[in-house]
């Protein structure tokens, strides 16, 4: 049975869960974040990114005092910023069709596929309505090449964009009113994102990132409820649009004082990788973007086994983060990955009941052990 923690970490996760945050619109986990966050460090803002940050000095500050917030006024300061994205995979609407249905295209890495046919929920200016997306009957011959196409045993093409759309029971001129255009972001709708138990595991759509979140404000809880202040000056960073290009990463990491970026995540369990959604969290060597640092990874590594955690090294391949794009990119000196192991990543995820709370843990230690 869950620990009282255990319950109020798989609360507020799934209340992360319901909030809708395609790329460039995280406003909705922005405030729940916020919410969660403003109570336990010593500052807090909304910067020019959209990216939620949260202060917590080495010492204690007074509020009144924001010279922390400017990169200028503390030139070369060896602040450490730990990094978690709120924004999650979604569609973005192409255009609209003479029969009020949608065609849409990916807003980061998705696939039809692999979040299935079903209700989405369509985020117009002026409302937000549930719709359907579709690829028609299957009861359907060579005559319909869309559907046929994708049929095993028939046309055997891979299921794609090109083969679906949404119904939204609306014509053009009520979408217009609901504010729906080109632009407009589709996400897989509410009643699809509901923690389920798988034993010891669980398992919803977008655990990415919503569970790493979930995993940083837990870490700034502990600290607090510990009375205890990080070794360096530390950013906590809600980022955004990370799903396409690292955006608000790059953005905290060369405007935020620091020298190095560490990001939360979910990391991939495959045997390519050699890591195991049974094992402990998932440290980064490297990844499709950057080649972490080593000694950052080695601590992580010793943090985790210290606490009896069963780290698991991983060099990943088709794979990125926060902190790789901002390295990659000349934006951090330094740069650390540390995940919780999820299988089905970029679908329907599952991970260990325990994953949040052993990677929040380390995310602790290693804040208050800089040299370990």
């Amino acid at each position: 049975m869950a620990s009282p923690a255990g319950d109020s970490t798989d609360g507020l996760l799934q209340e992360l869960l319901w909030a809708y945050g395609p790329c460039g619109q995280e406003e909705a986990v922005r405030a729940v974040c916020a919410r969660e966050l403003q109570p336990v460090v010593d500052d807090m803002w909304t910067d020019d990114a959209g990216n939620l940050v949260g202060y917590l000095g080495a010492t204690e500050t007074h509020l009144d005092d924001t010279a922390h917030r400017s990169a200028a006024s503390a030139a070369g300061s060896d602040a450490t910023r730990v990094m978690a994205h709120m924004d999650e995979l979604s569609m973005l609407v192409k255009r609209i069709e003479p029969d009020g249905s949608l065609h849409v295209t990916q807003l980061g890495t998705m696939y039809p596929g692999n979040f299935g046919l079903g209700p989405v929920a369509v985020l117009g200016e002026n409302e937000t309505f549930t719709a359907v997306l579709t690829l028609g009957s299957e009861h359907t011959t060579q005559e319909s090449p869309r559907i046929w196409e994708t049929k095993p045993d028939q046309g055997d093409k891979a299921l794609d964009w090109n083969h679906v759309y949404v119904f939204t029971g609306r014509g053009p001129k009520d979408l217009d009113s609901a504010g729906v255009r080109a632009g407009t972001r589709v996400c897989v709708e509410r009643s699809k994102r509901t923690l389920v138990d798988v034993g010891d595991y669980m398992g919803c759509y977008f655990l990415d990132d919503r569970a790493a979140v979930t995993a940083l404000l837990r870490a700034a809880a502990l600290l607090r409820d510990r009375g205890q202040r990080p070794a360096k000056d530390t950013y906590f960073v809600f980022t955004t649009n990370e799903e396409i290009g690292g955006v608000g990463g790059s953005y905290a990491s060369a405007s935020l004082p620091g020298t190095l970026t560490l990001a939360l995540e979910v990391g991939p369990t495959e045997q390519e990788y050699a890591t195991s959604v049974a094992g402990g969290p998932i440290v980064g060597y490297s990844d499709a973007q950057c080649v972490y640092d080593k000694d950052v990874a080695d601590r992580l590594m010793r943090i985790a086994a210290d606490r009896g955690l069963e780290p698991q090294a991983a060099v990943l391949g088709a794979f990125e983060s926060d902190a790789s794009h901002a390295k990659a990119s000349g934006l951090t000196p330094r740069a650390g990955l540390l995940c919780l192991p999820t299988l089905s990543t970029h679908g329907f995820e599952v991970m260990a009941r325990s994953a949040i709370d052993s990677v929040a843990t380390i995310v602790v230690e290693f804040l208050l052990r800089p040299d370990a």
